[in-house]
C-alpha cells in the first residue's frame, strides 16, 4: 500500500516546490514529486495537503517532558503519552532529556525510556536519551538541583553511559569541571555528541574541549558564561566561543522568552541553519493545557512556576525550562527573526536530526523515513505522520 500526499508547498532540504508532493511506501519516502499527480496509481491512499505545506517533521533533540507528564518520572506508557502530546505540535523524532538527579534516578529513567523506545510509542519515535548533565558548573546551574552536580569519573561516567549502550545519543557537560575533558574523549568513542553544557568556561576553555570532541553548546545563552571583567581585562565565554567557532554546533530556545529577537537574529547570522537546532527544552506543562500560575515540583526536587508562558525556579531569578513546541519554535524564528520558513523548518528537522547522526530523520528525501507533517501559513499543524503511519489528523 502507498500513500500520496500532494496539493501543497513541499520543503525538501535544498527548495520548496511551489505545488507538488511525496509519495509513500513501506514507512520510506520513495519519490518527491514536482507536480501533483493526475492519475492516482492503484493501492494508493491520498491525503490532500490543500495548499498547506508538505514539512518534514520535527526533530527535538533536547526535552524533558510534554503533555503535563515527565520522562524522568514515568514509565514506558507515560513517556508514550508525552511523545504523543509532541507530535500534535509536529515533532516525529524525539530525544528525552534527562537532568541532575541521583544517578540511580537517571539509570532508571534511561532504562523506562529504553523500554518505551522499544515496545514503540503512538506519536514521535523514540531515537535515544540525551544527558543534559549530572556533570555541571555549580556557578551556571540555572534550575539545576546543586546537590545532585558532580565531577565525571570512570566509574559514574561508565554507570550512566552503559545503562543503553548505543542509545545514548548526547550528553551535555561543564569541560572546564575535573574530568571532564577525558569524558568528552569518552563520549566521542561510544559515538555520543558532547555538548557544552551549564558551563562557566572561558573562550579558551571552549578552544581546548574542542580538542577532546566537544562539537554543541547546550542552549547557547542560557547556563553560559558571557564576556566578564577579570580584574580590569574582558575575558570571553561560552557564548563567544559558541557564536565563533565553526566546529560547535548551537542548540537555542527560540520560545520567544528565553531569547529575545535580537539574539535570535545575532545567532542565526553567525551560525546559519545549518550549525543551529531549534530545541524546546521542553518541561511537562509543554504541549498541554496547564494553566498559568501552576507550581510543578519535579522528581528532584526542584519547583518551579509557569508564568508569561514560561517555565520559571520560585524566586523567579531565572528561567527552569520553557513551555514550547518545535512549531512555536519555528513560528517565531519567522515572525520575530525573520528567518525564511525553508531555513526555520530545517533548523527544527535536519540540522538537529544531523547533528544526532539520525541522516534518515528530518528531510523529505527519497529512501528516508516518511516523517511527514502539515501546517498552515501560521505553523499550526494539522497532520501528522510517523514511519508512513498517521498518527494524528484534525
Amino acid at each position: 500500500m502507498r500513500t500520496l500526499i500532494q496539493n501543497g508547498p513541499v520543503i525538501t532540504p535544498f527548495r520548496v516546490i511551489p505545488t507538488g508532493g511525496i509519495l509513500i511506501e513501506s514507512g520510506k519516502i520513495v519519490e518527491i514529486l514536482e507536480q501533483p499527480l493526475a492519475e492516482i496509481p492503484a493501492d494508493t491512499t491520498v491525503v490532500d495537503a490543500g495548499g498547506r505545506t508538505i514539512s518534514p517533521g520535527f526533530v527535538d533533540i533536547h526535552v524533558h517532558g510534554g503533555g503535563g507528564l515527565g520522562f524522568m518520572a514515568e514509565g514506558p506508557d507515560g513517556i508514550g503519552k508525552i511523545c504523543f502530546a509532541h507530535s500534535k505540535y509536529g515533532t516525529t523524532s524525539i530525544v528525552p532529556t534527562t537532568v541532575a538527579a541521583p544517578l540511580d534516578i537517571t539509570c532508571e529513567a534511561i532504562n523506562n525510556i529504553r523500554a518505551a523506545a522499544e515496545k514503540g510509542t503512538p506519536g514521535a519515535q523514540i531515537l535515544g536519551v540525551h544527558l543534559e548533565g549530572p556533570f555541571f558548573s555549580l556557578a551556571q546551574r540555572g534550575a539545576q538541583a546543586a546537590e545532585y552536580i558532580i565531577c565525571p569519573n570512570e566509574e559514574n561516567t561508565a554507570q550512566l553511559l552503559d545503562t543503553w549502550p548505543g542509545g545514548i545519543r548526547m550528553m551535555g557537560a561543564a569541560p572546564e569541571i575535573d574530568g571532564a575533558l577525558k569524558l568528552g574523549t569518552e563520549l566521542v568513542k561510544r559515538g555520543i555528541v558532547a555538548s557544552v553544557a551549564h558551563s562557566d568556561a572561558t573562550f579558551a576553555d571552549i578552544e581546548r574541549a574542542l580538542d577532546y570532541g566537544y562539537s554543541d553548546v547546550t542552549h547557547l545563552y542560557s547556563g553560559c558564561s558571557i564576556v566578564h571583567r577579570v580584574n580590569a581585562y574582558r575575558t570571553a565565554g561560552v557564548v563567544e566561543a559558541g557564536l565563533y567557532f565553526d566546529q560547535l554546533t548551537a542548540q537555542v530556545i527560540a520560545d520567544g522568552k528565553h531569547l529575545p529577537p535580537s539574539l535570535l537574529r545575532l545567532i542565526y547570522k553567525c551560525k546559519g541553519p545549518d550549525r543551529i537546532a531549534l530545541i524546546s527544552d521542553g518541561l511537562d506543562p509543554s504541549a498541554s493545557e496547564i494553566a498559568e500560575g501552576t507550581i510543578l515540583t519535579q522528581r528532584n526536587g526542584e519547583q518551579f512556576i509557569i508564568e508569561d508562558n514560561v517555565m520559571k525556579v520560585i524566586d523567579r531569578q531565572s528561567f527552569a525550562g520553557s513551555c514550547a513546541t518545535m512549531s512555536r519554535l519555528v513560528r517565531n524564528m519567522v515572525q520575530l527573526a525573520d528567518v525564511p520558513l525553508m531555513e526555520a523548518v530545517k533548523m527544527a528537522s535536519m540540522t538537529p536530526a544531523n547533528i544526532i547522526g539520525a541522516t534518515n530523520k528530518g528531510r523529505l528525501s527519497p529512501d528516508c523515513d516518511a516523517d511527514v507533517i502539515l501546517f498552515d501559513e501560521n505553523i499550526n499543524v494539522s497532520y501528522v505522520m510517523v514511519q508512513g503511519r498517521e498518527v494524528y489528523s484534525v
